[in-house]
């Protein structure tokens, strides 16, 4: 494999086979840009605490081998065992379902690292494969189309500082009977809260209680109900991130009733077909199935990549799956995407009156 694309910068150690397997790549002879380092510094050690007496499995693809190299290095340093698969040498994509090599070598491990682009169709086996995360109780960092670009700006946030303001967020909106959020370019949304819904916070600091995705920085529940419009000048997510990049020049105009798409309207018209057509896949795929705000403080604009985009401070929501086993909603979706405005407003209220926590894409209150 011809890896010369990316400059090495540091000596590979030697590592013993008892320690890890890689299956046909080795990553540790993978090259990657010395940039890469911090990241992966921090996902090991910051966000996922690994400990040399753990077993890690990692995930990624040949679009992300550079960025893997970089992390399987860390590991390498820290003296755990770990697995490394790449996908394309295990199945064809878009995969059908995960290999199962890598869903066997998840039932033995504490950790697990999933770092691919992303293709379409393939949501099914990523939920096989938090299914095992899910069940076992791993900690699990989801970096679904992680960059090189995410690598040198999100991934060198300071996560312990996200952590904290996360945790402030939390505190306040599991008060909140209702959550209300507008922006300059015309969102307007009111969110009832479910009582009998979870509010979890995925800041990065990633632990057994909830896997999250790296770059990290997000407090997110299931709603109750959401009423009125949302304004994606952002980005929208899964595959048609990639496809459609920014959307501040041509906005996606969404109208939510009774938790419910009503209408789409974009002036770009693909945009607004593949939108509507990605949420009526099933009879839930246009339901709101997550109800977000970002926090991580690390990332001062939105770049086009959903990964790092909905950690941005602000609102985002999710039509489709719910992640019920955390939420604690009931219903399912075979899929789930994200949409992300930019400038929120964001108010929090209950019985005893209403709180401003964010004014034009500023937080009003302190970890």
């Amino acid at each position: 494999m011809n890896a010369t694309a990316h400059p090495a910068v540091t000596e590979q150690p030697t590592v013993s086979p008892v320690e890890h397997a890689s299956h046909f790549t080795d990553l540790l002879g993978v090259p990657f840009p010395r940039e890469f380092s911090e990241g992966a510094r921090n996902a090991v050690t910051t966000c996922l605490k690994i400990q040399a007496d753990q077993k890690v499995t990692l995930i990624t693809d040949l679009s992300c081998l550079a960025i893997a190299a970089s992390m399987a290095l860390e590991l390498a340093a820290i003296g755990c065992t770990w697995n490394a698969f790449v996908l394309e040498e295990l199945a064809a994509r878009p995969l059908t379902g995960m290999p199962q090599a890598v869903l066997d070598d998840m039932e033995s491990s504490q950790v697990s690292i999933f770092a691919v682009e992303v293709q379409k169709n393939e949501l099914l086996s990523r939920m096989q494969m938090t299914d095992v995360v899910n069940r076992r109780r791993m900690r699990h960092a989801h970096m679904v189309n992680i960059t090189p670009e995410i690598m040198t700006q999100g991934m060198r946030a300071d996560f312990n500082a996200v952590d904290k303001l996360s945790q402030a967020v939390l505190d306040k909106v599991r008060k909140a009977t209702y959550v209300r959020a507008t922006t300059p370019a015309g969102t307007d949304i009111h969110a009832q809260m479910n009582p009998d819904y979870r509010w979890f916070k995925t800041s990065g600091i990633i632990s057994q209680e909830k896997w999250g995705n790296l770059p990290g920085g997000e407090c997110f529940t299931a709603p109750g109900e959401v009423n009125g419009v949302f304004v994606v000048d952002g980005v929208v997510g899964d595959f048609l991130c990639k496809e459609y990049g920014l959307l501040d020049k041509q906005p996606l105009t969404i109208s939510i009733e009774s938790n419910r798409i009503v209408k789409v309207s974009s002036e770009n018209k693909k945009l607004e077909q593949d939108f509507w057509a990605y949420t009526h896949t099933d009879e839930n795929s246009d339901r709101v199935g997550e109800f977000a705000i970002g926090t991580n403080i690390g990332v001062d604009h939105v770049i086009g990549n959903i990964l790092q985009d909905e950690k941005f401070p602000g609102v985002h929501i999710a039509f489709g799956d719910p992640y019920g086993a955390h939420t604690g909603a009931k219903w399912k979706s075979s899929t789930h995407i994200d949409v992300v405005g930019l400038r929120f407003n964001i108010w929090l209220g209950n019985a005893d009156g209403e709180e401003q926590i964010m004014r034009d894409g500023d937080f009003l209150i302190e970890g």
